[in-house]
């Protein structure tokens, strides 16, 4: 993953699927808290929606579930899974070469805080982030660019002076309402799923 860090202040990191090859993970344990509903979450569909914030998720399957008993159930699920959880190399080096180079870096994700939290400290990249932003912290979620609008102002840096790095088209056009430039990391990382 190349690109200019000169014009930029800070770095804007998504978390799942993006630093942390998450994915599979989390398709299988949200699946999981779905079943207690009799919903039958299928792979392909998930897929194609990478990014989608569970409330919107949801929304797409035409279904009315408990919304925080689904994403608790899920994230007990997750943080017992999370000792398995492995960060993408590439993206660990570029964010410590980012670091280096004098940049603050935030996590800005739609998961939630106990899960992108204990996720950070699973992987040992707790020193990497200035910042962590997550689904509690904005009012709407990716595609809004809330989260990455937040991210911003807790880093203290300007929107046009952060890059964003991203896995998913959501998120990169959250990014783009944010006016960031972002880079779309999936060309540089191989997930396990």
């Amino acid at each position: 993953m190349r690109s200019d860090l000169a014009a930029y202040d800070a770095v804007i990191m998504d978390w799942d699927g993006t630093v942390v090859d998450s994915q599979p993970m989390n398709f299988r344990c949200l699946a999981e808290a779905l079943k207690a509903y009799g919903v039958r979450l299928r792979e392909g569909w998930y897929r194609e929606r990478l990014g989608t914030s569970v409330d919107g998720l949801l929304a797409d399957l035409g279904i009315s579930v408990p919304l925080g008993d689904v994403l608790d159930h899920c994230g007990e699920l997750i943080i017992e899974e999370l000792p398995s959880l492995k960060a993408f190399p590439m993206v660990v080096d570029w964010l410590e070469r980012a670091r280096e180079d004098g940049l603050v870096c935030a996590v800005a994700s739609g998961g939630g805080s106990a899960v992108v939290r204990a996720g950070i400290e699973a992987t040992g990249l707790t020193h990497l982030f200035d910042v962590v932003v997550t689904r509690e912290d904005a009012v709407r979620g990716k595609p809004a660019p809330d989260l990455f609008l937040e991210a911003s102002r807790q880093l203290r840096v300007p929107p046009q002076r952060c890059l964003v790095v991203e896995d998913a088209e959501e998120g990169l056009a959250a990014a783009r309402a944010a006016g960031m430039d972002a880079v779309d990391v999936r060309p540089y990382v191989t997930s396990s799923w």
